[in-house]
């Protein structure tokens, strides 16, 4: 973990407490804080389990947005603040042949 991922966190944390209750079902509130949870632990995003909870965060992010119920700019934040919990992802090496 660095300070980047824990200040991403600590956001989350922090819309959770902020909007969560009047915003978000107790669901929505526990599949957030779980992807948090997840990603803040994880040391890859390779792992089945880190992948997947990251992309059922941002698809709830979506819905909220679709559904009318969040801003996209507001949504956005959160699902950028979500991903900041989790490693970086590697850059991908595009190989010659030789």
């Amino acid at each position: 973990m660095n300070p980047e991922r824990s200040h991403a966190y600590k956001r989350v944390m922090y819309t959770l407490d902020e909007l969560g209750p009047s915003k978000l079902l107790l669901e929505e509130q526990d599949r957030i804080r779980y992807a948090a949870d997840n990603l803040i632990f994880s040391g890859d995003l390779a792992g089945e389990e880190a992948s997947a909870t990251l992309a059922d965060a941002l698809t709830l992010c979506e819905a909220l947005v679709q559904s009318g119920r969040w801003e996209r700019v507001t949504a956005t934040r959160l699902a950028d603040d979500i991903s900041g919990c989790g490693p970086m992802r590697e850059p991908e090496v595009v190989g010659h042949a030789a």
